[in-house]
């Protein structure tokens, strides 16, 4: 795959300007709030927007049609469990959260449990969310130097530098602008690959004719176990973690909020079909390919280079998308549960929150500097199961059994869930640590509940 000059050009021109209507707005960034939660004037088309720039990202592309090259209809299970997350979320969580009139998960669930788990749980989920960022900051790396042939080291330090672009400038400001034209561009490139492919591989017959019903055709064509494990950990993945439901705090109403989670339960699923189908018409004709270049490899061959170009960007844009929004939960959460205690951090609550925001990715990118042979998937199980141990349960109990917690039971959900992930990963056990993180925080909240409820803030 060598770029022509025309792929050049489209790609490059795609992504100064995505860029730079990411990172200048009509609206400047006046204060904290600005930054952290776009003042809480977002529209449900913004919050839609916020939400989706960071879950969709090249799993959901690039990922997604790899295992579809691999194993058929169960690649659907990461966009379709996105967005089953997210109409979770726009039915049950996105109202109560909103009204909540917080910036993070641990400063909503320090009311009930009290603020001596809170320093523990911003911790932890701000260390999830941190090591998903060197997996992202990984994975756009591999993208640059797959095109232009740089160096792993290069690639890291020019994802790096738009991620700060992206991230520092805005804020939340810009979250939901460049996340609904990203998501646009990403609907006009696998809309058209997904067409193409399903036309070329001889529409709904040819594919029919090429592979059996099982297991191409199933959702659970890689196992029942390891399809609702993909369930379970999205649903874990997007109930846990700062980054997507900074979006809900940021809406200006209990009402936007609903709405734009459950925008993006409709408009994230559907573009997991049109990569399984290209995923299938590679496996078709190109079977010997590396499953990790069926997308790129169709995209080059596919489309025209100045429409390859822009797709391209997209896909690249979605990746660094997905890494700015969450080094800007690190620097969010690290900002109102850890610094703010410091009084000049209280003068300087804009400058002290980009201070923090920036140093979380500079870290980051000393660790992939020095990590450079680690794998993204390593980084990402990690990510998933700090996150999801420390505030899913939690977050949950307070949010629909208030009636029945206990704040110590909680408080000890908070510190276990996380301390058993860390030990699992360390002893390499045969169940996944967020499986084991999950059990001790249930654990302890159901033994809270049995002790003298305590008083809790309302």
């Amino acid at each position: 795959m060598t770029p022509t000059l025309p792929f050049l050009v489209t790609f490059a021109t795609t992504l100064v300007a995505m860029t730079l209507f990411s990172a200048v707005g009509r609206r400047q960034v006046r204060s904290a709030q600005d930054f952290s939660v776009a003042g809480r004037q977002a529209g449900r088309w913004s919050v839609a927007g916020a939400i989706m720039g960071t879950l969709v990202g090249g799993a959901s592309t690039i990922g997604t049609v790899q295992l579809a090259f691999l194993y058929g209809l169960s690649a659907w299970w990461f966009t379709l469990g996105a967005g089953l997350a997210c109409l979770f979320l726009g039915l049950f969580m996105a109202a109560p959260l909103r009204r909540g009139e917080v910036e993070t998960i641990p400063q909503f669930i320090s009311r009930f449990y009290g603020p001596r788990p809170r320093l523990a749980a911003s911790l932890f989920s701000a260390a999830g969310m941190f090591v998903h960022i060197v997996a992202q900051l990984l994975a756009c790396s591999a993208i640059l130097t797959s095109l232009f042939g740089l160096s792993l080291f290069q690639g890291a330090l020019l994802s790096a530098g738009l991620v700060a672009v992206l991230s520092l400038q805005q804020g939340m400001l810009g979250a939901g602008r460049s996340g609904l034209l990203k998501l646009l561009l990403l609907y006009i490139t696998m809309v058209s690959a997904g067409l193409i492919a399903f036309t070329q591989s001889g529409g709904w017959q040819g594919l029919a004719g090429s592979f059996a019903p099982f297991p191409w055709f199933s959702l659970f064509g890689y196992g029942i176990g390891a399809g609702l494990n993909d369930l379970l950990s999205m649903l874990v993945g997007v109930v846990s973690t700062q980054t997507y439901l900074q979006a809900i705090f940021s809406a200006r109403d209990a009402k936007a909020a609903r709405q734009g989670a459950l925008l993006s339960a409709v408009l994230i699923p559907p573009l997991g079909l049109f990569g399984i189908a290209v995923g299938l018409f590679m496996r078709q004709s190109q079977p010997g390919l590396d499953s990790a270049l069926a997308l790129p490899t169709f995209l080059f061959q596919q489309l025209p280079p100045l429409f390859a170009g822009i797709a391209f960007a997209a896909l690249l844009i979605a990746a660094l998308g997905t890494a700015a929004g969450l080094t800007l939960g690190v620097g969010t959460t690290l900002q109102v549960d850890v610094i703010s205690r410091f009084a000049w951090t209280r003068k300087h609550e804009l400058a002290s929150l980009r201070l923090i925001t920036l140093a979380a990715l500079l870290l980051a990118l000393l660790l992939v500097l020095v990590n450079l042979g680690s794998t993204i998937m390593a980084w990402s199980f990690l990510s998933m199961g700090l996150r999801g141990a420390t505030l899913c349960l939690p977050l949950l109990a307070a949010l629909f059994l208030r009636e029945h917690l206990s704040p110590r039971g909680g408080a000890l959900a908070i510190y276990l869930g996380p301390t058993v992930v860390l030990v699992a990963g360390f002893i390499q056990t045969n169940i996944p640590p967020l499986y084991l993180g999950l059990a001790a925080a249930f654990f302890a909240l159901a033994c809270g509940q049995r002790r003298p409820r305590g008083k809790s803030t309302p």
